[in-house]
């Protein structure tokens, strides 16, 4: 098959399908906990580190504006993927080795330095899918890199269903599968994975296609995953389940052989391209600096603190608030398993949504972080007044996943595409910042006050109703800093329906 940029993205999509090893973490910490002698509040320290590893990509976005920058490297592209996979290999065989004692247990920072090292790969191979899939796909960015993030968000699930399959439920072989799948994978795509952004007038439909294979997968996942939860499946069952969900991964190669088809053909006027990449328009291209330098990137900034922060300390925290409230641990696991579900599709849904508001209306994408940090206050309240963690999960995990394909897009239209891996990599840090100050300083602490006073544990809703009445208010101000972008960059948005519908004239 020609290597067009539809291969191109199918190589993305089965790379992000298999570097999600970061949301595994449950899987073996437990082993972790158990073999390093770690207490509860340890192995937190060494989850903080995963988290700051998979969300702070600085250094893969300046590896990516260096090595395609020049033609010293080719493409450029191979270097990052390489770079991924090194540290996805490194990271975790030498936490693997550290479980079963291959090497002396290592100090605790040195273990937290093994965990950001394995998380950090994400970012290398994330970057160069996310980045090349909008230059691929200028006049849908949005619905390109909600399905990379898509993927990404169901990997984890998928990366569980190959380790049940295979290793019968053994965390300790979970490791080196984590450190040879992901490198494998990304090292043998790489190749295939290039910036082709010619005939952007007939994406769409097949754009469309890879979207309803990503919700097929997701509803597949989810089916199995409470089921899985309910029932104990015999190997076979496993086995048979893995199969279908291989050929379903495998099934975007299909779309990209029509695809190759359909670019022959002439394109269509009514899919006229929305995003010009001709000379004629005047693309604003921002370094780091430069961005930093405008006020619209640190309200950004300011609304993913608040999105981002308290959607990750909720996940993080899901665990202890379900047994504050009775749930059983079947009902727990299900909710933190379907948690990967949700966050799948707010990233596909806010690509998919926002795209199709800018090309009807001209409605800037700033307006639907809005509208989700909105959904988020009304989410946290449920959790906060009536402890419903079911719906208040949903609901909070569909708009968190939502900003991960929204943010990227917005930073790629308002400070350009050159230096956007950087960019929004910075932007990211918001994750675990935010995570940080609403997860320990907040429900850390607002926890641990009501359990002293109760004797060392704390079971009902006053353990957490304050927490997420501070969680709603500071959506609530994401809700307004989003607003204020939202207002600032509306005209910027409607020049580009303008141009739009000046084609189709």
């Amino acid at each position: 098959m020609e290597n067009t940029k539809w291969l191109a993205t199918v190589a993305s999509i089965w790379i992000q399908c298999s570097s999600g090893a970061s949301y595994t973490f449950g899987i073996y910490s437990a082993t972790l906990k158990s073999s390093q002698g770690y207490d509860q509040s340890t192995l937190d320290t060494v989850s903080v580190f995963k988290d700051i590893g998979a969300n702070i990509g600085i250094l893969s976005g300046l590896l990516y504006s260096l090595v395609t920058s020049t033609s010293r490297f080719g493409s450029g592209l191979w270097l990052v993927y390489v770079a991924g996979a090194v540290q996805c290999f490194a990271g975790y065989f030498l936490i693997w080795f550290s479980v079963t004692g291959v090497i002396d247990r290592p100090h605790v920072l040195v273990m937290c330095l093994f965990m950001f090292i394995a998380a950090h790969a994400q970012t290398f191979f994330n970057t160069a899918n996310v980045v090349v899939a909008v230059c691929n796909f200028p006049d849908y960015s949005g619905t390109s890199v909600g399905i990379m993030k898509g993927f990404l968000g169901l990997s984890g699930a998928i990366l569980i269903q190959i380790y049940q399959t295979l290793f019968n439920g053994i965390p300790t072989t979970f490791l080196p599968m984590l450190a040879i799948f992901p490198t494998f994978v990304s090292l043998a795509l790489m190749s295939l994975v290039h910036v082709n952004p010619c005939n952007t007038s007939n994406d769409k439909p097949c754009l469309n296609r890879f979207s309803l294979i990503a919700l097929i997968i997701a509803a597949y996942l989810m089916v199995m995953i409470i089921f899985q939860n309910i029932f104990t499946f015999p190997s076979w069952a496993h086995i048979v389940t893995t199969i279908v969900l291989f050929i379903m991964v495998l099934s975007p190669l299909q779309v990209a052989q029509s695809a190759r088809i359909n670019e022959q053909r002439p394109p269509s006027l009514a899919m006229a391209p929305l995003i010009m990449t001709s000379e004629a328009q005047d693309e604003v291209e921002m370094n780091l600096v430069q961005a930093m330098g405008t006020l619209n990137f640190w309200l950004l900034f300011l609304a993913m603190v608040c999105a981002l922060g308290s959607g990750l300390a909720t996940i993080n925290n899901i665990t202890q608030i379900g047994e504050s409230l009775d749930y059983s641990t079947t009902k727990i696991n299900t909710m933190v398993s379907l948690w990967s579900i949700w966050n799948f599709l707010g990233r596909f849904g806010g690509g998919f949504v926002s795209d199709f508001f800018l090309h009807r209306y001209g409605g800037g994408r700033p307006l639907f972080i809005c509208l989700t940090q909105l959904a988020m206050v009304v989410g946290y309240l449920i959790i906060g007044l009536s402890g419903n963690l079911y719906i208040g999960s949903v609901i909070v995990g569909v708009c968190y996943g939502s900003q991960w394909s929204l943010m990227p897009t917005i930073t790629s239209e308002i400070f350009g595409v050159k230096h956007m891996g950087t960019i929004f990599n910075t932007i990211a840090a918001a994750n675990p910042i935010g995570s940080y100050i609403l997860s320990v300083q907040v429900i850390g602490n607002i926890y641990d006050q009501e359990a002293k006073a109760r004797g060392g544990s704390c079971h009902g809703l006053h353990c957490f109703m304050l927490s997420y009445f501070i969680f709603a208010a500071v959506c609530g101000f994401g809700v307004i800093v989003s607003l204020v972008l939202f207002l600032r960059t509306r005209g910027f948005y409607a020049s580009m329906l303008q141009r739009r519908l000046k084609q189709l004239r």
